[in-house]
């Protein structure tokens, strides 16, 4: 049975490793080609203003110390859909991002399925 999701590549913007290696994981096995991952702001920012072609982003809030929503200004410049990934779930959004596809930390795989699969305008994936 097919999804929708595989072959997507996504970008995976999170500093903390074993996170990453989770998101690597899970999106491996829904058959997406993760991109990444990247753990600064400034390698994600290179990533998304170059041609690299990107059909969906995870976007950690807060990379090293840094927010991440100038990635998703510039995801957003190139009708790249993204889902946040934060500790405080919506609520630590600022009013500005709210209604994006937000997971909470920690996640689970059905989350960030669903999350990504709203974020591609799939049906329940």
């Amino acid at each position: 049975m097919t999804t929708g999701l595989e072959g997507r590549r996504v970008l995976i913007v999170e500093d903390e490793s074993l996170v990453a290696m989770l998101l690597e994981t899970i999106l491996e096995d829904m058959g997406c080609q993760p991109i990444g991952p990247v753990g600064t702001i400034d390698e994600a920012l290179r990533i998304v203003t170059s041609d690299e072609a990107l059909d969906v982003a995870l976007l950690d809030v807060n990379v090293a110390g840094r927010e991440v929503f100038p990635v998703a200004v510039a995801l957003r410049a190139r009708d790249i859909p993204f889902v946040f990934s934060t500790g405080y779930g919506e609520s630590g959004l600022g009013d500005a991002w709210r209604g994006h596809p937000t997971v909470q930390k920690p996640f689970t795989e059905a989350a960030i399925r669903q999350a990504v699969a709203r974020a591609l305008n799939l049906s329940d994936v």
